[in-house]
């Protein structure tokens, strides 16, 4: 699933790409994609002529703030990815109309697309179609029980060393699990967490209250860290996500641990774990992440 890197990346292209962009129509193949509302033709007519004033992130949420006071929320979950370019349809499926990136096969799985002044097309590319698409008054989204209930954002200026020590203080569970939690911090997942904690040596299987005051300035400081260097990099494409002109993200490069069971830790040579905490996988060094 992709994580606050590679949203924020695709929140970045948005930003560059569709700004003040009016939305014409929409076109879906498969309506259960769209949540709210459940009508796709009500979902339909009130997005025309809407103008996009602003996108942002929250957690793995993009929202784009539209005129009217309406907001559109999109999360990517397991194997979506927003794409812009120029494509045709042919016999149900879409077509890019230019040769390049979009033509890879994680690109084709195209489940909805929107039309937008001045040329533009966006298109969501779901393989699983398991990816959540909502209209909301914006007001409402942004007091919601959805919101509400999200952690603190980790790269927010006001996520402070205090406020991180104070939240994960007392947390009976494992670290890996806690950094994984959205209601704890905002944003960071199965392989930004595995990154975060091998660059601190800290072993995803100690509890989060256990922790010495030394291993969370560590985890701290890596988290702001990993993450900024993931966002530069343009995220992590060791599965299918693409960034909006559908290349893959440099992050690859940087991967120390996750998904690397069985070879050598670049650090100490020492060979890479992998073990199940919770239902999910956690990659390690049983060297340098002792427990």
């Amino acid at each position: 699933m992709p994580e606050l890197p590679e949203v924020q990346t695709i929140v970045n292209g948005l930003n560059k790409k569709i700004l003040n962009r009016v939305v014409l129509d929409v076109w879906t193949d498969s309506p259960k994609i769209i949540k709210k509302p459940k009508n796709f033709k009500d979902f339909q007519k009130k997005l025309r002529n809407k103008r996009v004033l602003k996108v942002w992130r929250r957690a793995k949420n993009i929202i784009l703030e539209l005129s009217g006071g309406c907001s559109l929320l999109v999360h990517q979950k397991l194997t979506g990815h927003l794409l812009a370019g120029k494509w045709e349809l042919n016999k149900g499926k879409w077509s890019p109309l230019a040769k390049g990136p979009l033509e890879e096969r994680v690109n084709l799985y195209i489940h909805l697309m929107f039309w937008l002044d001045k040329g533009i097309m966006l298109a969501l590319s779901d393989l699983r179609k398991f990816a959540k698409v909502e209209l909301w008054d914006s007001a409402e989204l942004k007091n919601s029980k959805e919101f509400k209930k999200l952690g603190p954002e980790p790269l927010d200026p006001s996520f402070s060393l205090r406020q991180f020590k104070k939240i994960i203080s007392g947390k009976k569970g494992k670290i890996k699990q806690v950094l994984m939690d959205q209601k704890i911090i905002a944003g960071v997942g199965n392989i930004y967490s595995d990154e975060i904690l091998w660059r601190s040596k800290t072993h995803p299987q100690k509890s989060a209250s256990l922790l010495k005051e030394s291993e969370l300035n560590l985890i701290y400081r890596n988290i702001k860290k990993v993450l900024m260097l993931a966002i530069k990099l343009k995220g992590e494409s060791i599965s299918d996500f693409r960034d909006l002109q559908g290349e893959r993200g440099n992050f690859d490069a940087e991967r120390k641990v996750y998904k690397k069971t069985g070879k050598k830790c670049s650090r100490c040579g020492a060979i890479i774990k992998r073990i199940k905490i919770g239902g999910r996988s956690a990659h390690f060094c049983p060297n340098c992440q002792r427990l």
